[in-house]
């Protein structure tokens, strides 16, 4: 509680102080009251309305006389002056906290950005004068050796000393696969050490490494990406001086009209109808249609950090997408077992997990795993040949696992296996014969069609696959899903340029993805969307969109979400403008008092709840979609705080 009142500390204040001064007023009677509570008042006043008075001056000195801002000072200093303090002050605080909610939005995205990439390894174990010392990154020299264990992350790009490893470098390639290298190949920093402790040479500062390479993508998109201009503000050019110029008409055109001219009584008309055109009314009603998208959003599993993605979403027409984790599981399975020379499945299977048994790369897990813990045999003799697979020795019997290589170099004749897919292929020989051929790969995720045939049902026409991964297996991926184009073998910055050169001010383009390596292209497209399941925490910081649920059948439930919410938001603009609009006809002939000024925002604003409610029961349910298992906790606490976007 101390920690929100030190934060929002104008607004609480202000609150605080309106509140002592309603007490004062309505529950107290005593001498010189009306000075007391209405100093109170005044204070309250000024803590929030200092603000939007000097953001009306400055935009007077920058040459717009017109703004939402000088038409909220005018609005509550003219309710001041009718002797509605409480209504003048709870316009300007209720402004306010819409603010609030805006800039802390895009200040907290802003933020995590940076917070959540910088956290890269910070200490690297560097060998130094014969001795391991532990230094952050910045402290290591070109040129000197760093330690990695297993399990680790290389906090430096460098040269592998070592004879060979194995590195995982999915978050910066996006490559499923982990990489095999040797003695002199290139090692980045942000790749995760698989299986053995290595030493490196260092060959890039630590401001010039591959992953520092990425925050400074993410920075420079960040940059690039204008906030959309927000409604309020575009129709406060048009609404404000015309509201303004009637209120100084209505004060002084009827002394040419009437006989009987009173100067206070039309100023006093004048001032209900600038307190009665204020637009809180408006503020409020706007921010309600899409409170109930996000909220519906929120249930179905798709998190949105703001109101102006919705309508990005809406007008979405192109979407890159990334493969691994994404539209695939991200995760090694054994696809097919082919038994030949009288070999059953089952056996097979069996004695490729026996000689995998103390495996740790993820293709031995696979078989592992897909052995499902049956009784293994004993191996004997077991060694690894480096780049090739495994040999040993099974009851008596002599066997290799391993690519097609292994089986050649022992003499064995590989029969064909009919498989035709670019998968990862692991041959079995017994005895100098083939026994049998176990295909491995990314499984596609089971929605991922699904996605793409709703896509393209709502007019997102054009889909093109960005991946790390070898261009065959990103081309037989996009050939199942009916992908329009797919390009392969691309790193972060490759992404970035085929999102760059899409990007146009006549189209709205997405991207969806999951690793580190996407959070530059996240963050440029003008709408990004990631996994949050299995997504980097720095991806799933810079996104606009995030699916908790991983599966990318939540985008077109997204899109239908913003369609719908879209419409109800107009709904509530159209209805909160007429009704305003007739209750100001009615204050200009006198018909009007505070009471009608305050249904028409009041009023206004709980008609559009009942609308936006709507939303929230369309989208309560998300069978008809094939899906389960929608993960909305801790979702719609983040509502509130971008609701008021559009404001």
């Amino acid at each position: 509680m101390v920690s929100f009142l030190t934060k929002y500390k104008e607004a609480a204040a202000s609150a605080l102080l309106l509140v002592a001064a309603l007490i004062l007023e309505h529950a107290f009677s005593f001498p010189n009251q009306h000075y007391v509570y209405l100093t109170l008042y005044g204070l309250s006043y000024l803590v929030v309305g200092g603000p939007v008075w000097m953001s009306a001056f400055r935009s007077i000195k920058k040459g717009t006389i017109f703004s939402e801002f000088l038409l909220m000072g005018i609005a509550t200093v003219g309710a001041f002056a009718i002797g509605e303090y409480a209504e003048g002050v709870a316009v300007m605080l209720f402004y306010m906290i819409g603010e609030y909610a805006q800039s802390n939005a895009v200040h907290r995205a802003r933020h995590s950005i940076k917070t959540l990439i910088d956290q890269q390894p910070d200490v690297a174990m560097v060998e130094r004068d014969g001795v391991a010392l532990m230094l952050h990154p910045s402290k290591v020299k070109v040129g000197e050796v760093i330690q990695v264990r297993p399990g680790e992350k290389v906090p430096l790009d460098g040269e592998l000393l070592t004879e060979k490893a194995s590195f995982n470098t999915a978050a910066l390639t996006g490559e499923s696969k982990p990489m095999s290298r040797k003695s002199g190949d290139e090692i980045w920093a942000g790749s995760i050490n698989q299986d053995q402790p290595v030493r490196i040479k260092v060959t890039s500062r630590h401001e010039d490494t591959k992953l520092s390479n990425i925050l400074e993508m993410v920075q420079e998109a960040a940059q690039r990406k204008a906030p959309t201009q927000r409604f309020m503000t575009k129709f406060a050019r048009v609404y404000t001086p015309i509201v303004v110029w009637l209120a100084v008409g209505l004060t002084f055109l009827p002394y040419l009209m009437v006989d009987t001219y009173l100067f206070q009584e039309w100023f006093y008309r004048a001032l209900v109808f600038l307190v009665i055109s204020c637009p809180c009314g408006l503020v409020i009603s706007i921010p309600l249609g899409y409170f109930g998208g996000i909220g519906a959003a929120s249930r179905n599993g798709i998190l949105l950090k703001g109101s102006d993605y919705l309508d990005q979403l809406r007008k979405m027409k192109t979407l890159f997408l990334d493969k691994t984790g994404t539209l695939t599981e991200g995760s090694f399975e054994v696809q097919e077992i082919h038994p030949v020379n009288g070999y059953s499945k089952e056996e097979l299977l069996q004695l490729a997990a026996s000689l995998e048994q103390q495996s740790t790369h993820p293709i031995g897990k696979a078989i592992l795993n897909r052995s499902n813990g049956q009784l293994l045999h004993d191996v004997e003799g077991q060694q690894e040949i480096s780049g090739k697979g495994l040999k040993g020795r099974i009851d008596q019997r002599e066997v290799l696992l391993g690519n097609r290589q292994l089986l050649v170099d022992n003499g064995i004749k590989i029969q064909a296996n009919g498989f035709s897919d670019p998968n990862t292929y692991v041959y079995l020989g017994v005895d100098g014969k083939h026994a049998g051929t176990i295909s491995i790969a990314d499984r596609i995720k089971e929605d991922s069609k699904q996605a793409i045939d709703k896509l393209r049902s709502l007019g997102v026409n054009e889909l093109i696959m960005l991946s790390g991964d070898n261009q065959d297996v990103v081309d037989h991926v996009a050939g199942k899903l009916g992908l329009d184009a797919a390009y392969g073998s691309l790193l972060p910055d490759q992404k970035y340029k085929h999102v760059e050169q899409a990007l146009h001010p006549s189209k709205t383009v997405g991207f969806i993805g999951d690793g580190v390596n996407d959070a530059p292209v996240i963050t440029l497209a003008d709408v990004g969307i990631a996994m949050g399941g299995i997504g980097s925490d720095a991806t799933v910081e810079t996104a606009d969109v995030v699916i908790q649920t991983d599966q990318p059948s939540k985008i077109p439930v997204a899109i239908d979400i913003a369609r719908f919410t879209h419409r109800v938001v107009w709904q509530n603009i159209g209805f909160a403008l007429g009704i305003k609009v007739l209750i100001m006809g009615l204050a200009m002939v006198g018909f009007a008092s505070m009471w009608a000024a305050i249904f028409a925002d009041v009023g206004v604003a709980l008609i559009a709840i009942a609308n936006a409610i709507r939303i929230q029961n369309k989208f309560s349910d998300s069978s008809s979609w094939g899906l389960s298992g929608s993960s909305s906790q801790g979702l719609s606490s983040e509502a509130p705080a971008t609701c008021c976007d559009a404001c």
